[in-house]
């Protein structure tokens, strides 16, 4: 039986990642890479199609995990029959090879420990050679190289190398599994333990970075660790999450790839990073999007590779059955070629706010850059388009896209205004307020008393809980309390938020999927915004009781069976807790803006 999404750990190197289980199996890892192929895959399908079990042989009484500190070193304690072990794991911060390291070390008692490797290049569909080499055990299959070294005598075992071996109180027994190119030789590696320290000890130094000192900063500290590592060290661009197809809801077709870099994430990434004090994260993910959207504006992408690829082709792999039987397993995302307004919005937004707080990119000026999709913009917000939700079932015209097409001429206007950059000022002026007018006498529903999901529809969307958090209306609107008060009559389930009914809005898939956590913290920041603090603070705990035993969160939950849903961990949720965690601590919304002056301050 497939364990739940939940049941998972992350570990990772800032290239890429893997999930530990409860078990002891690592299940999922894509070398080298956050989007390369996997070398275990039996998340999406059974152990033969790649996984790690480092575990007690015997019967389990209990699991208990947890991480070393703030930190990406993952500790399991297994208590057993015959005692108890914990294993330690973690992957080494990249130099050369792709590294994960695993200590089992004993605690009290004599237990009994099994290992079961079985790499599994290409998805889970290549089966690669083994062969002992100096001792250590070699596993090779086109390019892909992984050594095995352990003190440890491990055999063959059919298609899996494995080992037996008992643990007293006091041993430590290690494991290091190393992939590099198959043509290169095998770099030198440290000793085992010696890794683990260094790896303990560089995440504690870039923790003990953090300025947040509000509520509930453990979650604030652990959803920061997990997304510094979602981040692409070499270019500071931050995927979605590390895994695909991952279901939106058990057995059905809504799995996507979530590897790649979205540009809606824009702000929400600057947000929870500047709300840390990591303004050198902040600054890199700001040059990764530049240098990722550059070029023709007519051909911006919704999301690109982790370092700016643009090509994300959409396929499926037949021979992996899916988490739980749902399929198909899709590689690529064909969502990269869809026409989302919002983006516009969004990456304007972003450049305005770092120019301002932290100055131009490393990359030169970007103003040239920002007036030509502003040319672009003002001819193409009157298209409709896919929306913030990526719909296979035809364009629209999304108020959430409108909306976000005038936070661009908005920004641009005050951008140009304040620091008195060149541009046709009075046409971006019309253009914000044309836009302005036509959602609100197009988007807006005076029967309900509500903005809508899209332009003559009565169907609500719960990314209209932005509006007031970007400043087109202020909370205290009757037209946006009435928004929020219709998003609580339709879109809740148990108090969370649905990003729509997927029953009755035509997506061009079949209906289900979970509450959508990241819209439930923005429901609690328009509590906040709305002066209804109280109503915020226990809806930010009931989120903050769906983290998993290790502090995170997938992209939704199902409040019936309990349970998360989707790719994990999602960044797009952990950022909102730290956004919702700073506006709860301060009592009102805090802008990115406002973040990187207090940034400044503290540093000064």
């Amino acid at each position: 039986m497939a364990q739940r999404i939940e049941d998972y750990a992350l570990i990772g190197d800032t290239h890429t990642a893997a999930l530990v289980g409860k078990d002891g199996s690592i299940d999922w890892l894509c070398v080298p890479r956050f989007d390369s192929e996997s070398v275990f895959a039996a998340l999406l399908g059974d152990p033969d199609h790649g996984r790690w079990l480092l575990a007690p042989a015997g019967g389990v009484r209990r699991v208990e995990r947890t991480y070393r500190g703030d930190t990406l070193v993952l500790e399991t304690t297994f208590d057993t029959d015959e005692g108890v072990v914990r294993i330690v794991d973690c992957m080494p911060i990249r130099k050369h090879t792709v590294d994960v390291v695993r200590v089992v070390e004993g605690v009290s008692g004599r237990v009994p420990i099994h290992m079961d490797l079985r790499a599994r290049f290409d998805y889970g569909l290549t089966l690669p050679w083994v062969r002992k080499h100096d001792g250590h055990t070699r596993l090779i299959a086109g390019p892909n190289s992984m050594w095995l070294r352990t003190p440890i005598e491990t055999e063959g075992a059919g298609n899996a190398t494995v080992a037996d071996f008992v643990v007293g109180a006091g041993d430590s027994v290690p494991f290091l599994l190393s992939w590099h190119p198959s043509h290169e030789p095998l770099p030198h590696r440290g000793d085992t333990h010696n890794l683990v320290h260094d790896t303990t000890s560089w995440w504690h130094r870039w923790s003990s970075q953090c300025t947040y000192h509000g509520e509930y900063r453990d979650l604030v500290m652990r959803s920061l660790i997990a997304l510094k590592a979602m981040t692409f060290a070499p270019t500071g661009g931050i995927v979605a999450a590390p895994t695909t197809s991952l279901p939106e809801w058990p057995g059905s077709v809504r799995n996507w790839d979530y590897r790649y870099c979205w540009l809606r994430d824009s702000v929400l990434a600057l947000t929870a990073l500047t709300a840390g004090g990591y303004r050198q994260e902040a600054i890199a993910w700001r040059d990764w999007l530049l240098r990722a959207a550059a070029g023709d504006p007519s051909q911006l992408q919704i999301m690109y590779g982790a370092g700016g690829e643009r090509r994300l082709s959409e396929y499926e792999l037949d021979w992996l059955p899916g988490y739980e039987g749902s399929n198909p397993v899709r590689v690529g995302n064909a969502a990269s070629e869809q026409f989302q307004l919002d983006v516009y919005g969004e990456v304007l937004t972003s450049l305005s706010l770092m120019r301002e707080a932290v100055g131009e990119s490393s990359e030169g000026g970007s103003w040239d850059f920002e007036v030509a999709l502003l040319d672009y913009l003002e001819g193409a917000w009157h298209h409709p388009d896919d929306g913030i939700w990526e719909v296979r079932g035809g364009r629209q015209h999304f108020t959430h896209s409108k909306v976000m097409a005038w936070v661009g001429f908005d920004r641009a206007v005050r951008t140009a205004e304040k620091l008195g950059l060149p541009g046709p000022i009075d046409r971006w002026r019309q253009a914000r307020d044309d836009i302005h007018a036509q959602v609100c006498d197009e988007g807006y529903d005076p029967e309900k008393g509500a903005f809508t999901q899209a332009y003559g529809s009565t169907s609500m969307d719960a990314s209209l809980l932005l509006l007031p958090m970007i400043g087109f209306l202020p909370a205290s609107d009757e037209r946006i309390r009435g928004t929020v008060a219709a998003i609580e009559r339709e879109l809740l389930h148990d108090g969370f938020v649905l990003r729509y009914r997927s029953e009755e809005v035509a997506d061009g898939l079949p209906p289900g999927e979970g509450v959508f956590l990241p819209c439930s913290f923005w429901l609690g920041d328009n509590y906040v915004m709305q002066g209804r603090l109280e109503e915020a603070r226990t809806l930010f705990e009931r989120l903050a009781g769906l983290a998993n035993d290790v502090g995170l969160y997938a992209e939704e939950f199902d409040p019936v069976a309990g349970r998360q849903l989707g790719n994990f961990p999602q960044a797009f949720t952990h950022m909102g807790l730290v956004q919702s965690a700073y506006n709860l601590s301060e009592g009102k919304l805090v802008t990115v803006k406002d973040r990187i002056e207090t940034m400044h301050q503290r540093r000064a």
